[in-house]
């Protein structure tokens, strides 16, 4: 296998356990990569300001890929790259939301999160819009919403859990963030590990050249995958470090 360079890392049900906490394990693992010279690196559907924190903790100067793509940082504040959705189109899934009346929606702008007890009737054109994001545990609501949505052209579907869906511009995900990562450090995708356990991890587990889905993965990743692990409750950002990249160093 082609030496890995950057690994690529989901937070919520990958690197988080289910207390949302980084184990010790995990952030042994992540140093001991850091100090070989592979760089670590966030790729989560979170924003900036929810993610950061957990960089901060490990210490980690390393580029993020926030928001599924939206944005790419060079590091922790410094960023690089931004997708804006247009207000237009928020306007539309906002009154999509509305016509399930159990489901609760949110959606990122640059300065931070509207939701469904937050949402302002407003100018849309005032915010600089990321992504939207739906959320009902009814299934029915769920397969109307992407019924609706597949007739749509200028959008990304994904998940970040199977009782959600969110949405980013036609084009953006966290396979394109890490192709414009590799094109600022110089390195390949085949020397890119990636891992996760949602919709919105697949497309980048499948074009890097070592793609991984936890234990506790949605079915579709795990068949994504080239290998399944260990759950994120098991330390399993430890396991891809210690057996798949720095092979027991």
């Amino acid at each position: 296998m082609t030496q890995i360079k950057l690994v690529a890392l989901d937070m919520d049900g990958t690197l988080l356990n289910d207390q949302q906490e980084i184990s010790k394990e995990n952030a042994y693992w992540i140093h001991k990569a850091l100090d070989a010279g592979v760089k670590v690196c966030f790729a989560t559907g979170r924003g900036f300001p929810s993610a950061v924190p957990y960089a901060e903790q490990l210490k980690l100067d390393t580029p993020m890929i926030t928001v599924n793509g939206s944005e790419i940082w060079h590091k922790p504040y410094e960023l690089f790259d931004r997708t804006l959705m247009s207000p237009q189109l928020v306007r539309r899934l906002h009154r999509l939301a509305l016509q399930e009346e159990e489901c609760w929606y949110w959606a990122y702008t640059v300065k931070g999160i509207v939701n469904k007890e937050t949402w302002i009737e407003a100018d849309y054109e005032q915010y600089e819009w990321l992504k939207f994001g739906f959320y009902t545990e009814d299934r029915a609501a769920l397969k109307r919403i992407l019924h609706e949505l597949s007739q749509w052209e200028e959008i990304e579907v994904t998940n970040s859990s199977p009782d959600n869906i969110e949405i980013n511009p036609a084009g953006i995900s966290k396979a394109g963030g890490i192709r414009k990562l590799c094109a600022l450090l110089g390195i390949e995708m085949s020397q890119v590990a990636a891992m996760g356990d949602s919709m919105n991890d697949i497309a980048m587990i499948r074009e890097v050249g070592l793609g991984v889905a936890v234990g506790n993965a949605q079915q579709a990743v795990k068949e994504a995958a080239d290998e399944v692990i260990v759950t994120n409750n098991e330390h399993a950002v430890a396991h891809l470090l210690q057996h798949f990249v720095l092979k027991g160093e």
